[in-house]
């Protein structure tokens, strides 16, 4: 059942913003610099046909949690990964641990996935998991960061296409 849901998930469609203080504008968590990279495996903004696997690395400068959001074209917004631990470095999502697999699906067109970090284990009962805006998507964002200090919590974000 967890797989299906995920598999779903990203079926919603990763999306695109970069990685850039322009991508993260409205965000409060993004000033922290403990991400340094959130990239799909075939590269920010690459191509990726319905039904094929899709995982994303991410580098951060000191261990914590990371929260892995999506938001397909059409505004539905999903949980992809939940405080899941790391270690300072790499880390490639979805790992062996966590027994899924992100396969892309409709519908097509621009996927932005979103991760949030914090450096304590995160304790907010905030839904990720919705239909979202660019807004309301910032503001959901920021309320799962606001019981963090801004010097322990980052935000990053990427993209890649959906065809």
């Amino acid at each position: 059942m967890r797989t299906a849901f995920l598999l779903g998930s990203l079926a919603l469609g990763l999306s695109a913003c970069t990685v850039t203080v322009q991508s993260n504008t409205g965000l409060s968590g993004s000033r922290s610099n403990l991400i340094s990279s959130l990239r799909p495996d075939r590269g920010e903004g690459a191509s990726y046909a319905v039904g094929s696997r899709v995982r994303f690395n991410l580098t951060t400068r000191t261990p914590g949690y990371v929260t892995l959001i999506s938001l397909d074209p059409n505004g539905r917004g999903d949980v992809l990964i939940r405080g899941a631990a790391v270690g300072a470095g790499t880390t490639t999502f979805p790992r062996a641990e966590d027994r899924v697999t992100y396969d892309v699906t409709t519908p097509r067109g621009l996927q932005r996935v979103r991760a949030i970090f914090t450096r304590a284990r995160p304790n907010v009962d905030v839904v990720l998991q919705g239909q979202y805006n660019g807004d309301t998507w910032n503001t959901v964002t920021n309320s799962y960061l606001r019981p963090y200090a801004a010097p322990d919590r980052d935000v990053q974000e990427t993209f890649f296409y959906i065809r």
